[in-house]
Parts: structure tokens; C-alpha cells; sequence
């Protein structure tokens, strides 16, 4: 398996509303389930993930509610609201402009 990769600025949001899209998780969740999906090529600790799930919230993109996790401990889990599924169809749409434009770029001989 190949190291880690650094998350591009900006993509830590569209990674946790894409990732919440398939359904409510904790933070812990979230940060497994982006670790799992991306092979490991992305990690994502609790000093970046909670400030932007906080951020995500303030934005009313996702929802936290707490409960208990397996009857010990209480968690926070996330839902996505209805404005952050638009907001998931804005990023990914600009996600694919950036992609093409950098294939473009990498596919041009220098």
C-alpha cells in the first residue's frame, strides 16, 4: 500500500458530505469509512475532521445528534440536511471542471 496522501484544500468537504450521503455515521465512522473507500490514500484525523464537520454544520450542510454508541459511550452522528445534498451536487460538479483541467495539463507534452 502506498503512504498517505495530503487532502487538496477543499476536498475534506466534499469527501464527509459524499461520505454521509450513504448514510448517518459518527466521526469516527466518517473518518473510517473515507480511509476505506480511498485505499488508505486518505487519513483523516480528529484535528481536521471535527473542525470541519463543526464547520459543515454551521453552514447547515450536515446535522449532529447525539446517542449512545453500543450502550457505553454517547457520539455524535451526522446526517446530511437537504441544502447539503445540493451543496454535494455543486462540489461535485466543480470537482469534475478541476479534474478535466488537470488531466488536460497532465496529458500535454512539454
Amino acid at each position: 500500500m502506498s503512504k498517505p496522501s495530503e487532502l487538496l484544500q477543499g476536498t475534506l468537504d466534499l469527501l464527509i458530505l459524499r461520505t454521509l450521503e450513504c448514510g448517518p455515521l459518527h466521526g469516527v465512522g466518517i473518518s473510517d469509512r473515507i480511509e476505506q473507500v480511498t485505499r488508505g490514500v486518505f487519513l483523516v484525523g480528529p484535528g481536521s475532521l471535527f473542525p470541519a464537520l463543526h464547520r459543515l454544520a454551521e453552514k447547515g450542510w450536515i446535522e449532529g445528534e447525539w446517542s449512545e454508541h453500543e450502550g457505553k459511550r454517547r457520539v455524535k452522528t451526522y446526517t446530511l440536511t437537504t441544502s447539503g445534498r445540493a451543496q454535494l451536487t455543486e462540489e461535485k460538479r466543480n470537482w469534475k471542471k478541476v479534474l478535466t483541467a488537470m488531466n488536460r495539463v497532465l496529458a500535454e507534452e512539454v
